[in-house]
C-alpha cells in the first residue's frame, strides 16, 4: 500500500507546505510590521508620513499688547477674510449651519439662537452674554474656555486676527 516512494512524497509535500508558510510569514512580518522598532536590527525606524488634523495640538497663543489696544485698532474688513476659517461652520445670513448663526452675536446671550441643538456646556453658559472680551477668549481657545463645547475649531492663535474678527462680528446684525 504504503511504498518508500509514496512515503518521501508525502513528506516532501508536508515539508514545502511547511517551508511555504514559513516563508509567507517571514514574508509578511516585514511587510507589515507593526512591533516594536528593535525588531528591525535595533535602529530607529522613522515614519514614513503624518497627517497634521490639528486635533492634538493647540496653536500656542500669541502674547502681545493688551487686547483692549489691539480692538481699537482692529480693522472689520480684514476680519472678513479671516472670518473665511469660520463660514465653514457658521452663517451670517440668519439661517444655522453647522454652528449657529452669528448675526447679532456680539452682546447677546450663550446659545439663544432658536432652532440650533446647542451642548450641554454652552447651555450651561446661557447667562453670560457674548462681548468682545469673552468672545476674544473663546476665540483664542474654545475648548478651554467652555470645556465640552461642540465646537471643534483650534481657536486663532494671532490677537490680532481675533480683534480683526470680532470687529467684523460687531458690524452684522
Amino acid at each position: 500500500m504504503f511504498d518508500t516512494m509514496t512515503l518521501t512524497k508525502a513528506v516532501s509535500a508536508l515539508c514545502g507546505s511547511l517551508l511555504v508558510y514559513l516563508f509567507a510569514t517571514w514574508a509578511a512580518d516585514s511587510l507589515y510590521h507593526t512591533g516594536p522598532a528593535a525588531g528591525h536590527g535595533g535602529e530607529e525606524v522613522a515614519q514614513a508620513y503624518t497627517i497634521d488634523t490639528g486635533a492634538t495640538e493647540v496653536a500656542a497663543v500669541e502674547e502681545g499688547p493688551p487686547f483692549a489696544e489691539v480692538l481699537a485698532a482692529a480693522d472689520a474688513a480684514a476680519g472678513e477674510k479671516v472670518f473665511g476659517k469660520c463660514k465653514a461652520c457658521h452663517k451670517i445670513d440668519g439661517s444655522n449651519g453647522t454652528g449657529p448663526h452669528l448675526n447679532g452675536v456680539i452682546g447677546r446671550n450663550h446659545a439663544v439662537v432658536e432652532g440650533f441643538g446647542y451642548s450641554e456646556a454652552i447651555l450651561a453658559t446661557a447667562a453670560d452674554v457674548w462681548g468682545a472680551e469673552s468672545m476674544n477668549e473663546f476665540l483664542t481657545n474654545p475648548k478651554a474656555y467652555i470645556p465640552g463645547t461642540k465646537m471643534a475649531f483650534a481657536g486663532l492663535p494671532k490677537i490680532q486676527d481675533r480683534a480683526n474678527v470680532i470687529a467684523y462680528l460687531t458690524t452684522l446684525k
